[in-house]
């Protein structure tokens, strides 16, 4: 399978994934939030749903959504908006329980089940706008269709930004899981962090929201 995509192909995508993954976004910030809120497992739990969302996308760029997104601008803006939307909404209930921010840390058991956290993961990750327009428009620039096969093509190299994000996200959430301990001796430290990651999520969805195509 590898061969159907070259090495100069893939290295090239690879390094455009890694600039696009290293800049916090959407998918990032609730990792470092998770972290920060009930530790390290659950950051990585959502790292892993996270993870599955964008896999969800590249397998829909692959089976031909990719194409009616970059025709239709209703399509594309539907998604951007409802990604936008759910952002502010997780921004809003954080600064909104910034104070309970102190009992999940001294709480035990994690603040609510894997799956759950999971799937909170997973719809963060595949309404991300970031990771929507990558695979939408980026992605099939790197296919080469004289080889055929485009839809696996499109499948190897979204497991490359898969694996490429996994680490990335889950470094972002091991090193916030880490100082955390330090954030957890203070609430006054523990209502700020939470009211500011919650402002960032909101900023980040107004962002997203006000964000215009090119065309």
């Amino acid at each position: 399978m590898s061969s159907m995509v070259s090495t100069d192909r893939l290295l090239a995508f690879a390094a455009m994934s890694f600039l696009l993954i290293v800049i916090p976004g959407p998918s990032v910030l609730f990792v470092i939030g998770r972290a920060l809120a009930q530790g390290r497992r659950a950051a990585l739990t959502t790292v892993v749903g996270n993870t599955l969302g964008a896999y969800v996308l590249v397998v829909a760029v692959a089976l031909g959504v990719g194409a009616v997104v970059e025709r239709s601008v209703l399509v594309f803006t539907v998604l951007k908006l409802v990604g936008a939307a759910y952002l502010v909404h997780l921004g809003v209930k954080a600064v909104r329980q910034r104070g309970s921010l102190h009992a999940a840390f001294t709480r035990t058991g994690p603040a609510h089940g894997g799956l759950r956290t999971l799937w909170e993961g997973f719809a963060v990750g595949v309404a991300n706008p970031k990771t929507i327009v990558f695979f939408a428009a980026v992605l099939p620039q790197f296919v080469d269709q004289g080889q055929g096969h485009v839809a696996v093509q499109m499948l190897l190299l979204g497991l490359v930004f898969n694996v490429i994000a996994v680490a990335s996200d889950s470094a972002w959430g091991l090193i916030a899981a880490t100082t955390r301990s330090w954030f957890a001796r203070s609430p006054q430290r523990l209502a700020l962090v939470g009211g500011a990651g919650g402002l960032a999520m909101i900023g980040l969805g107004v962002t997203v929201a006000a964000t215009g195509r090119k065309d």
